[in-house]
């Protein structure tokens, strides 16, 4: 956090009633006799519900229990198989630096100089003693097997407590293991909270919530995703030369982990409580004195570790990208997002698989707007490195068939195949001639997927400056390899002088971030979307929060992250402050799209919209994202759209703000009663809504199989399109509110957030309580968002995404 200087000033933030729900502080639920069963008063409900999660995600019991079969395979397959090539592999034989001598009864004169495989391989014997000769090399298989057999015990009690997951999910969840992968994860957490009112789970509370599951299995991310957010975390290094650099690997985040939550000396006395002791001020000095001891102890354990992590590295690196890289060296010109970004652009209590949605939604989006930016002295060195490399690269290839004998010229085979490699790298840095982008609108089109877009990126978007910040999130493989490789050298000098020196900050900011929930335990305040707690001004929480400078999440994380988990989990009832700002900013919505263009125009704009941005083609809700997306652009340019009617002038936002509003339905005015749904979704999701059944435009276009798509399908697919209107929506109104000069002129009527409610005549017109409203846009319909699969991280990087036509061709 900037300014952590002024962490004094801090003052704890009290627990208030809403925590605990009345009644039920000192709740004993009994329970009878035929409903006891081992599922009733689980004591550790963090691990219980975190299990449950994985056993989800990873596709049941078969599927992890072979992975982690194969996991142990591969550890001793590395160590074995680096061990022969290391004592068994006599190299000056296989490289024909000395001669064999293959002369003797049955052997062929004329084959006596070629060199076989048996030949530069020692004798089981011979390589038995040189092994043990080797005192180092016995070392490091010592500690190879000691790691070895502990994975194999933890394997062992992952079999048991995964197979009791399995029983779980077949005895109380009804779920067969067969249909396990039909399930999506809105689905079992429904039925987790049906169990609750049969088996008392949680004895402390008699209903469990969406958020209270939320808390539990995302508890310690929640709180690295706050410190990211405020800074606190040393990611950000100051190099020399380099400049402003983030470094954060998979290494140095399990080493802020095993120090803050769960390690020997860590804050936390248990998977659920920070340590009482944490909790008081008056021995603030002394608790961080004691921290930056525990931060150098383990820095130090790393520096004792690192030529063994290093070798591990090395070695784990080596076997996996080495056939890659011989045969798609492009791969490494690919990009990824960084572990940096992934926590940067989290929304506070989103599950893993939400966040590679959206992230996987984004890679493309991200990627063109990263090749936008091209270096003409790199293009020009790269087209005469690929010219002079394909030259010499063409004659070998030539020589080779005229006649196969030139292969057996030594490293004829290295030269093409390094060659191959340079031309292959040389391609990617030479940009295609025939594309032109935008760089603002591609930015518009990131944001609407990433969420999170710092103010100055706003009108820089073609400055390399912005290019450069978007690389930390969005980096290189090549780079996040080459990190790696360099995590067990810089992960010491960071946790000794880097980390150590907020030791005191953090002590401040587990004791002033730190709330007590009944039911679930110590949480991070941020984590529960409190608008009146953590709210900022900027961002449409203007007279309804309290929070000081300090108190406030940066960058809008805690409206945005409240908004998206609405939208995620429409049957959660959010507390009154929460309430209120839904309400409030649903009112705006209504209100702003009254100055904004018709639905109807914003459909028919669809396929030029789309035309313009990509040259592939697109359907559903990236017609209808791109159209709003594009849409002040063809204001702009004075087109007209399909009913061949002048487009009045108007921004992204008052176009987002049209498009939510005719997602809004009669059903939004019971949002605040318990089962009723207050998302902003189509009738074939919520029966009871009167949505989408006069638009014939899109529904005539909409396949058959749309129309068989299951309901919870079909929300994931809205809920993901509206937030991505809804971020496009708060980013415009929070650069309004922060500066009202740059955005002067483009609003009809504004109407500040904090006087919607104040406004009677608003309320009668179109507020959210009323039954009626005077803006009637056109009912959209039948558009749907490919779903992104939940994959793992190298999956999302790789590229493998829906098809967006989000980049404006300008």
């Amino acid at each position: 956090m900037a300014n952590f200087e002024a962490y004094q000033e801090y003052q704890r933030i009290e627990d208030f009633e809403e925590d605990s729900p009345p009644g039920e502080e000192d709740l004993l639920v009994h329970v009878p006799e035929g409903l006891k069963d081992s599922w009733h008063h689980i004591k550790n409900l963090d691990n219980f519900f975190t299990r449950i999660y994985h056993f989800h995600q990873k596709n049941g019991f078969a599927c992890m229990m072979l992975s982690e079969f194969f996991e142990l395979v591969q550890f001793l397959f590395v160590v074995t198989f680096t061990t022969f090539l290391v004592n068994c592999v006599e190299y000056d034989v296989l490289f024909a630096n000395r001669a064999v001598n293959h002369t003797g009864p049955g052997q062929n004169p004329l084959d006596r100089n070629k060199v076989t495989l048996p030949d530069a391989i020692l004798p089981s014997q011979q390589c038995t003693q040189s092994i043990q000769e080797n005192s180092w090399i016995i070392f490091l298989l010592i500690m190879a097997a000691i790691f070895w057999i502990y994975r194999l015990v933890k394997v062992f009690c992952n079999v048991l407590s995964y197979w009791e997951i399995r029983q779980f999910y077949i005895k109380a969840l009804k779920i067969r293991m067969d249909e396990l992968c039909n399930f999506t994860w809105q689905e079992v957490q429904d039925r987790l909270i049906s169990l609750q009112r049969e088996q008392q789970m949680c004895i402390h509370k008699k209903e469990l919530t969406e958020l209270d599951i939320y808390h539990r299995i995302l508890r310690f991310k929640n709180y690295m995703v706050a410190m990211i957010n405020k800074s606190l975390l040393p990611v950000q290094l100051q190099l020399p030369l380099l400049g402003n650099v983030v470094f954060l690997t998979q290494s140095l985040k399990y080493n802020f982990e095993l120090i803050l939550f769960w390690g020997p000396g860590s804050l936390f006395q248990n998977k659920w409580n920070l340590h009482p002791k944490y909790k008081r001020s008056g021995n603030r000095l002394e608790l961080a004195q004691q921290l930056s001891r525990v931060i150098l102890l383990i820095g130090l354990a790393n520096l004792l570790l690192c030529p063994f992590i290093l070798v591990w590295q090395v070695l784990y690196a080596f076997f996996s990208y080495t056939e890659v890289i011989r045969r798609e060296p492009g791969s490494l010109g690919a990009r990824r997002w960084s572990l940096y970004g992934r926590l940067y652009l989290r929304h506070f209590n989103e599950l893993d698989h939400e966040l590679h949605g959206r992230l996987g939604r984004g890679y493309k989006p991200t990627s063109k707007y990263m090749n936008s930016f091209t270096s003409p002295l790199l293009t020009v060195l790269a087209k005469n490195m690929a010219f002079f490399s394909g030259s010499v690269l063409a004659v070998l290839i030539a020589l080779t068939v005229y006649d196969e004998d030139v292969l057996t010229v030594q490293h004829i085979l290295t030269a093409i195949t390094v060659l191959g490699v340079v031309i292959t790298l040389s391609r990617s840095f030479i940009p295609d001639e025939h594309m032109v982008w935008c760089p603002e609108q591609l930015l518009q089109c990131v944001l609407a997927h990433i969420h999170y877009m710092p103010d100055h990126w706003r009108g820089n978007a073609n400055k390399s400056e912005t290019r450069d910040e978007v690389a930390q999130l969005f980096q290189y493989k090549a780079v996040f390899i080459l990190e790696e490789l360099l995590s067990p050298i810089v992960t010491p000098f960071i946790l000794i002088f880097v980390l150590r020196n907020k030791s005191l900050e953090i002590i401040d900011f587990f004791r002033n971030f730190t709330v007590e929930v009944v039911g679930v335990g110590d949480i991070c305040s941020f984590a529960q979307m409190d608008i009146r707690r953590h709210g900022n001004p900027t961002w449409m929480s203007e007279g309804q929060t309290e929070a000081s400078i300090y108190q406030q999440a940066e960058n809008g994380k805690t409206e945005l992250s409240l908004m998206h988990f609405t939208i995620k989990n429409p049957r959660w009832q959010p507390p009154q402050e929460s309430s209120v700002f839904i309400s409030h900013l649903r009112e705006k919505v209504q209100h702003d799209a009254q100055g904004g263009p018709s639905t109807q125009l914003l459909l028919s704009e669809a396929p030029l919209c789309t035309s313009l941005q990509s040259n592939e083609s697109g359907t559903g809700p990236e017609n209808l994202l791109a159209s709003v997306l594009a849409h002040p652009i063809l204001t702009a340019s004075g087109l007209q759209g399909r009913d061949h009617r002048f487009i009045p002038p108007s921004t992204a936002a008052s176009a987002a703000a049209s498009v939510l509003a005719s997602l809004s339905t009669s059903q939004l005015a019971h949002h605040g009663s318990r089962g009723h749904p207050h998302g902003l979704l189509p009738s074939s999701v919520h029966p009871e809504t009167t949505m989408y059944r006069s638009d014939r435009t899109f529904v005539d276009s909409m396949t058959n199989s749309d129309f068989r798509t299951g309901s919870n399908t079909l929300h994931s697919e809205f809920a993901s399109a509206e937030m991505s209107l809804h971020a496009i929506y708060m980013h415009e109104l929070h650069q309004q509110n922060s500066h009202p000069t740059r955005t002067s002129g483009q609003w009809q009527n504004p109407v500040p957030m904090r006087d919607l409610h104040t406004n009677p005549g608003y309320q009668a017109q179109g507020g959210l309580g009323s039954s009626s409203s005077v803006h009637t846009p056109v009912q959209l319909g039948g558009w749907q968002e490919e779903e992104e699969e939940d994959v793992e991280d190298q999956e999302i990087n790789s590229g493998s995404t829906p098809k967006q036509g989000t980049g404006s061709s300008c």
